[in-house]
């Protein structure tokens, strides 16, 4: 059996953990730069705010009317918050997947080893009082005997009314119950094209789906959907890997919480960039052969959108970041434009390719401070991000993003540790 155990609405959830005097209002959390709105709480949603990922000025009004609660992503609480949730759920079952920030899969394996004596339904409902106890953070729980059938579970636990939080799929009787109050869409793994040419067909709920035979999935549409019947049919297709395979590619971008005018500024920014993906490089066990350095203003400027990128290709492939930076910096007199506003950046790393499998040029053999960098890693690990970084990033970050609604972290950063005053 498989358990899914997800947040609700998890940005806005985590929000009112330590604020109570905002548990019963409605909460909002805006992307980076206060951009866009990308959770609502379940009290925003009954309020009529259900427009997800709306610029925030375009609603604004309408926020300041139903009187909502406007924080700005704070990612070190929600992290911290995640791992402490994911650390309670771990202890009921024998394995666990982190399946993102906000939900994880608990399996229970093939045999009635770990099946509970208090019955499913109770074990699902202890999971939920243990985490809103331990956390303050309000999950649905879905059980079933595969991961989609366990992730329509879950919302069915949310969202249909009569479960109230927790729903267990062994019978077919319920199986029915959930299936048939799901959209297509609903289901894991069918997006909205998808969804639009399996309603072309009359295809609507999950139960249709269901129902669809193995071959005929497969020929009109892919493997992929096949599988996907056969787990809402109780046969498992989908597992995932104990160790994740390393990524071909990575990135760092971000845009900025006001225009850069100086070059020197849109220097530091893509030299912080260029830490950031150096040090993912080297936690992962790579190097990198070529990179993309980009620079761009805003598309709704009123003096045009200007974009430039600038692509280079190492002699020998490297993890070090001063050799990474290095690049940044030569590359600032073919990205930089004078007058221009730059509103984003960024560095990618295309060319991936395992450091302990990489065979060395014997004419052009690497330069990499190995020691070095890994010396710098040990202290970041130890002391917190950015204790130690290259030097030409800057001290002093005129690029950092924009979080004027920021709530205290509460449980990273001393100074804003909660404190309780006894008279």
């Amino acid at each position: 059996m498989y358990a899914l155990c997800d947040v609700s609405s998890m940005y806005a959830s985590c929000e009112k953990v330590f604020d109570p005097k905002i548990r019963k209002k409605p909460v909002v959390v805006l992307t980076n730069n206060d951009g866009c709105i990308c959770a609502v709480c379940p009290v925003a949603k009954k309020m009529g705010l259900t427009k997800m990922f709306a610029p925030f000025f375009q609603v604004r009004e309408q926020l300041e009317e139903i009187g909502a609660v406007v924080r700005s992503s704070n990612y070190e609480l929600y992290a911290d918050l995640s791992q402490k949730m994911m650390d309670v759920c771990a202890k009921f079952a024998p394995h666990i997947h982190v399946y993102s920030i906000d939900e994880c899969f608990l399996y229970y394996g093939k045999t009635n080893r770990y099946v509970p004596s208090e019955g499913w339904e109770a074990h699902a409902m202890a999971i939920r009082q243990k985490v809103w106890r331990s956390v303050r953070l309000p999950i649905g729980v879905g059980i079933a005997s595969t991961p989609t059938l366990a992730k329509a579970a879950n919302h069915a636990a949310k969202k249909i009314a009569g479960f109230n939080g927790v729903a267990v799929i062994d019978t077919q009787q319920q199986r029915y119950r959930v299936l048939s109050q799901m959209k297509v869409t609903d289901v894991w793994g069918i997006g909205r094209r998808l969804g639009k040419r399996l309603n072309a067909l009359g295809i609507e709920s999950a139960w249709q789906l269901a129902n669809l035979k193995r071959g005929w999935a497969r020929k009109h549409f892919s493997i992929l959907v096949e599988s996907t019947v056969d787990e809402l049919n109780g046969t498992v297709k989908f597992n995932w890997d104990e160790v994740r395979s390393a990524k071909r590619e990575i990135y760092s971008t971000r845009s900025f919480g006001q225009r850069i005018y100086q070059a020197k500024a849109l220097r530091n920014a893509l030299v912080f960039h260029a830490q950031i993906v150096a040090g993912k490089l080297r936690k992962q066990g790579s190097l990198v052969k070529s990179m993309t350095i980009f620079a761009a203003s805003s598309v709704h400027d009123s003096a045009g959108y200007y974009r430039k990128s600038v692509q280079h290709v190492f002699c020998t492939p490297t993890n070090d970041t001063s050799k990474i930076a290095a690049v940044c910096t030569a590359s600032l007199n073919a990205l930089f434009k004078q007058g221009i506003g730059f509103y984003r950046c960024g560095v990618g790393l295309v060319d991936l390719v395992d450091e302990h499998q990489y065979q060395q040029d014997l004419f052009t053999p690497a330069a990499d401070s190995s020691a070095l960098m890994q010396c710098i890693d040990d202290i970041n690990q130890t002391f917190g991000r950015d204790s130690v970084f290259v030097a030409s990033r800057g001290v002093k970050q005129k690029f950092a993003m924009r979080r004027d609604y920021l709530s205290p972290q509460y449980t990273t950063c001393w100074r804003d540790l909660p404190r309780i005053k006894c008279n």
